[in-house]
């Protein structure tokens, strides 16, 4: 009786702190959105197994930061754009709300295209068709978030974000991957710049700037401001959420690049996500093939709707400006839908898109940095030392890589 006793109030302990999670698995939708389906296939298909460390490495590098998002979010009661804003003048707060509305518009582009393309592959519909759908769904999932609050937004999106572990995943217990191989790709290495410019792309999508600035606004909004043992109760249950957040997402993005370094290297026909489906319908049957293109549709679906909020949250932290949101919705969805119009590669478009997100990442990272570092914002809970140098190292490797691929591109 003694043993029932006191394991009854652990479990509720339990319990009460699962209920808390939450909001790490909505961020982590940005993590296995499309872009970073077309990066890890390409990565996969063109260079096998070499680029496993990039899949590691940038999964490590978003723990640290989503954490510290949400910490910012719990701690000072601000996104991280509102805290931008109370620290910049008129003229830099507008610069600064112009590249990150860029960002926005090439996050939403990867992903409305991911739509098209998955809805394309299971009904056959036109591109621009599927992108139109995409946007509306989108839309539909966001009026969940405004008008039954961000707790029923939570479960739909932690609901697809099932959908997409399952559909990528199946792959690599059909036809598993060489351990030698996965070994080897864990050393960090390039072959030739074409190899930078995918490891770029696999960064930016991996390490999303909407996400770190959408990160301290879900915290907030879903725990508010709380203090004392509260406030510390919360950061351990927040790491803990950030933990499996990004096991999970890292655990979907190397499943990508394993199926195509294992199945796809080499193969001509595979220069694009169709191409790719077609191939692992081939190759490992016609259901793997069903569940790639369903992950693919529920990996659109949910992060151009966890994108938006992003795009939505930024502008309002920024500029103190609230629109319409079907309007929110219209500033992204447009430049997507234009592109589909206009007959671009879609596979292309995505990875090149997931570069534009890549150089966005700074403008994101470095203030977060800076504000979380700071005792007169964070009192108690501002960065140890150690934490602070793994940020800047972060940083610091993000930004030499991009600098890399603008050499290494233009010199080639």
């Amino acid at each position: 009786m003694a043993v029932a006793g006191t394991a009854g109030p652990k479990l509720a302990r339990v319990r009460a702190g699962s209920m808390l999670l939450g909001p790490a698995f909505v961020a982590a939708i940005a993590y296995v959105d499309p872009g970073n389906v077309a990066s890890n296939i390409s990565a996969g298909a063109q260079f096998g197994y070499l680029l496993v460390w990039v899949i590691v490495a940038a999964n490590l590098m978003a723990g640290l930061v989503q954490y510290l998002s949400a910490k910012l979010g719990l701690v000072t009661g601000m996104s991280l754009p509102e805290a931008v804003r109370e620290r910049t003048p008129r003229a830099g707060r507008l610069a600064y709300w112009a590249q990150a509305e860029l960002v926005a518009v090439a996050t939403d582009l990867a992903e409305v295209v991911g739509g098209a393309i998955a809805l394309n592959l299971l009904f056959q519909l036109p591109l621009v068709v599927g992108g139109v759908i995409t946007g509306i769904v989108s839309m539909g999932l966001l009026l969940v978030q405004d008008r039954r609050g961000q707790r029923p937004f939570e479960r739909v999106i932690t609901g697809l974000l099932a959908i997409i572990a399952i559909g990528f995943l199946a792959s690599v217990f059909v036809e598993p991957p060489s351990g030698s191989g996965i070994l080897g790709g864990l050393v960090p290495r390039f072959d030739g710049a074409e190899s930078v410019l995918i490891a770029a792309a696999m960064l930016g999508a991996t390490v999303m700037p909407h996400a770190v600035y959408l990160h301290s606004g879900l915290a907030r909004d879903r725990h508010g401001k709380p203090e004392g043992r509260g406030l510390s109760r919360l950061l351990r249950i927040t790491r803990f959420d950030v933990g499996l957040a990004m096991l999970l997402a890292g655990a979907v993005n190397l499943s990508m690049v394993l199926l195509a370094a294992t199945v796809l290297r080499g193969r001509a026909d595979v220069d694009s996500i169709a191409g790719a489906h077609s191939a692992i319908g081939q190759l490992l049957g016609g259901g793997v093939a069903l569940l790639f293109a369903i992950g693919l549709l529920a990996s659109g679906l949910a992060s151009t709707s966890v994108g938006a909020y992003a795009g939505a949250m930024i502008m309002q932290g920024l500029l103190r400006k609230r629109i319409p949101l079907l309007l929110r919705r219209l500033v992204t969805l447009v430049p997507a839908i234009l592109v589909l119009a206009a007959g671009a590669d879609p596979s292309r478009a995505l990875v090149v898109s997931q570069v534009v997100l890549s150089f966005g990442i700074p403008f994101a990272l470095i203030p977060l940095v800076r504000i979380t570092s700071d005792r007169s914002v964070m009192g108690a809970n501002a960065n140890h030392r150690v934490t602070t140098g793994l940020a800047w190292a972060i940083a610091a490797v993000i930004i030499a890589l991009n600098v890399a691929l603008i050499y290494l591109t233009f010199a080639g």
